[in-house]
Formats: structure tokens, sequence, C-alpha cells
């Protein structure tokens, strides 16, 4: 079946930049002549408000006639009139995120092509210090956005730049710097390999960033302390777990995991990581003497626990907490993913899928990194 790209006679990447811009154009040509609907109820409503909110350590950001207004308390957020925006995500936004993933990868991987890169597995190990950079990165802000953050590395508006979604832009563009360095220094023969000084760019934005952290745990700065015990506990158990679902696999289904083989491990790991990050975080923190419990940052978590909550008796709460049920989902859908990756798939456009993996385990990984080194360090 022809694609739609040959049916009207246009390069494909001609096809992507046509969509591109007419999004944009939809977009800008819709708030200067609708301001009040298209950039106020939709853009600012569901994604840059939130950031905004976030930023400003506010319940919540109102937009009005006149401007934007940042208020400190539930209730006059709830008495607001207006556009209110809260900090974290939405299912509209989320839906919007994923949308301009896809549509960003489809880019990506006509770069790739361009540059003739990115067919081999090794590519999608040597991302994996990105991933973790990202969550670890958003971790800096919440770093400096506590109440005792005084001194504060960044403030508004540079912190909108590590606050989702423009956080993935920003690590959209290191990833893409560090592989265009590394490329570059393949081609200049000063290596044989380019994914070995993409991996050591990726551990060494990684190590920047974690010795950041680590500064402040270590000097108290910030008001940001160091349990050590959350880290060990949440690192344990997501291996623990991935490998036990994989041991599953292979005995009943190991048809599941024959296109992806390893990376499949390492996709469940990281969205184990994400789901024992969560349980933790929202309902052991206490019991491990690691502070108060956290709260759920995406409607997907807040539904569980509240499903949860209102399903089981309070008996079986006190003993299980209301959380775990997430850990259960995470694996489910890896699982399901990983079953999708035939092998097939990466015959047929190895490029894409390595970038689809890479994106599946960043929807886990860089969540689950960034709960983990909160909880890990009480901010």
């Amino acid at each position: 079946m022809a694609t739609v790209a040959d049916r009207v006679d246009i390069e494909p990447e001609r096809l992507w930049g046509a969509v591109v811009a007419t999004l944009g154009l939809a977009l800008v040509g819709g708030s200067l002549a609708f301001p009040r609907t298209v950039y106020d109820g939709f853009i600012w409503h569901y994604f840059w408000g939130p950031v905004q909110a976030d930023a400003q350590s506010a319940v919540c950001a109102v937009r009005g006639a006149t401007g934007t207004e940042y208020l400190g308390s539930a209730a006059a957020c709830e008495a607001a009139s207006g556009f209110v925006a809260y900090p974290g995500y939405t299912l509209v936004s989320e839906v919007g995120y994923m949308i301009t993933l896809l549509i960003a990868l489809t880019g990506v991987v006509f770069l790739m092509r361009r540059l003739d890169i990115g067919r081999e597995r090794r590519f999608f190990y040597a991302l994996i210090p990105f991933v973790f950079f990202g969550g670890a990165l958003r971790v800096v802000e919440d770093a400096n956005d506590t109440p005792g953050a005084t001194d504060a590395l960044i403030s508004y508006p540079l912190n909108t730049l590590f606050i989702s979604p423009v956080i993935y832009f920003t690590v959209f563009f290191v990833t893409l710097g560090a592989v265009v360095i590394a490329v570059a220094l393949e081609r200049w023969k000063f290596v044989d390999d380019y994914q070995r000084p993409l991996f050591a760019l990726g551990s060494a934005v990684l190590g920047v960033t974690l010795g950041y952290l680590a500064y402040l745990a270590v000097t108290g700065g910030n008001d940001v302390t160091f349990y050590p015990q959350v880290i060990v506990v949440m690192l344990v158990g997501a291996t623990l777990t991935a490998l036990v679902t994989w041991a599953l696999v292979e005995r009943f289904a190991p048809g599941i995991n024959a296109g992806t083989g390893q990376i499949g491990l390492i996709v469940i790991w990281g969205h184990a990581v994400d789901g024992v990050a969560n349980v933790i975080g929202l309902d052991w923190m206490t019991a491990l003497g690691a502070g108060p419990n956290l709260v759920p940052k995406h409607p997907v978590n807040q539904f569980v626990v509240d499903f949860t909550a209102s399903t089981l008796p309070a008996s079986v709460l006190a003993v299980t907490g209301d959380a775990w049920p997430f850990l259960l989902v995470k694996l489910v859908a890896a699982t399901f993913v990983v079953w999708v990756f035939e092998e097939s798939v990466f015959e047929e456009s190895p490029r894409y899928t390595m970038l689809l993996l890479v994106a599946v385990l960043a929807v886990g990984l860089g969540p689950g990194t960034r709960d983990m080194l909160r909880a890990t360090l009480g901010v």
C-alpha cells in the first residue's frame, strides 16, 4: 500500500515540515486572532500555566483578562475567576505531549537518516544516561523550589527550563548536541565509534547534575536532606520486581521478549523504578523514617490512588497502602509494550524502533528517577 507521501508525491521530510509548520501557524494564528480562547483557554491553561505555577511555587496560577496572578491557597484558587492552572499534568496536556513526542521522534528519524546513525542496538544503550539525566535535572528545580531555598541556584524564569514540558526540550537539545558532537568525532577520525563518546557525554552531564545534588545533600543547602534507606529500598524493590517479571515472561511466554532481548529487561526495569518509587514515596516514607509521604504528580497516579482508596477497606489499606496497584499497572504496561516490538519491527524500521524504545524507557525511568531522587533528598 502506498504511503501518504507516495500518493501526494512529496518527500517525507517535506511532508513532516509542512505538518509542523501548519500546526505552528494554527497555534500562533489562533492565539493572535482569538487570544482569550486559543492562548488563554488552551495553550496557557493546559501547558504554560502549570509551568508558571510550578516555577513560582504557587498553589495555582490564574489567567484573567489583565494578566496572570499567582495564588497561595487552595481556597483562593477555587474561588478564582478565569482560567486556573495547577502545577503538574492534566489529561489534555499529557495527550498533547504524546502527540508532540511522536512528531518530534519522526523528525529525529529523518535527521538520523541524514547522519546515517541509529540502526544498531548499541544506540539505545548509549542514550540511557540521558534518560537518567532528564529525571535528575528535574530534581535540581525541585531542590531550588523548597521553602528553605533562600540561596537558589535557579529562579524564575530560568527555572521554567527545568519544568515539564519545557524540560523535555531542554534534555532533547542537550542530547541532540551530544549526538552531533559524537558523530563529528567519528567523522573526524578521533574515535572509531560515535556511540562510545555519546555514552560518555551523557554520563558526564548526568555526573555534573548528580554532583550538584550530592553537594546539597552533604552541605544541607536549600534544606536538602539525605535518606539513603529510601534509594536503597527503591532500587532493590525495582530490580527484584523487574527480575521476577522477566523470569515469568521467560518461563511462560518467551515470545513476548523475542524481539527486544535484553532491551526488554531494561524497559521493564525502568518502569519498575517508576512504580516502586511511587509506592514508596506515596505510602511508606514515614515508615522508613524519611519524612512525610509525597503526593501524586500525574493524573494516572492520582486515579490509581483514589480508586484503590475507594475500593479497599480501611483495614486493608492500613497494611498495603493505596499506591501499590500503580506498580502492577506499570509492569503490565511495560511487558505489553515489549511484546509489541517483535523482531520484524526492528528489521523494517530500525531507527524509529530504537527511538520509540528510548521514549518508552524515558516515560518510565525519567519520572521514576525524579521521584526516587526527590524522596531520597526530601524535596
